[in-house]
């Protein structure tokens, strides 16, 4: 049983304007995708950082916390304590992302990076399963 809401998640996908490879793409996809926009925005937030660019830090961090609001969003609640632990792990990266924007820290940007790293790298695994379970 997946731990999100398929269409949850494609609504936020497309909320974030970025289409191209949605129409097509699996649910399983649709959250690797968001995943990946998640890291792209974080990777360039950190250089925004190191730069002294508080403009593109902003509006980086920004987009990177509604990504990761979107996965949050895109949860299935009804799915038990697995769904329940990434709902306080999204909550406290995204706290994490506001301190980082406050304080022009990249180490916590990179604390962020790191963990989402750790969650997708666990989606990722389930790709398979999700494959062959299907029809």
């Amino acid at each position: 049983m997946s731990n999100y809401n398929p269409q949850e998640a494609l609504k936020q996908y497309r909320q974030l304007g970025i289409e191209s490879e949605v129409s097509n793409a699996s649910p399983h996809r649709l959250i690797q995708l968001l995943f990946e926009g998640a890291l792209a925005r974080l990777a360039a937030a950190q250089g925004a950082i190191e730069r002294g660019d508080p403009a593109a830090k902003g509006e980086l961090l920004g987009k990177a916390i509604s990504i990761v609001g979107g996965l949050r969003s895109s949860l299935d609640m009804s799915a038990g304590e697995l769904s329940e632990r990434l709902d306080q792990l999204y909550e406290y990266i995204n706290l994490k992302l506001l301190e980082a924007s406050v304080q022009n820290d990249a180490e916590k940007v990179n604390e962020a990076i790191q963990l989402l790293k750790t969650i997708k790298s666990g989606w990722d695994e389930i790709a398979p399963q999700v494959s062959s379970t299907q029809p």
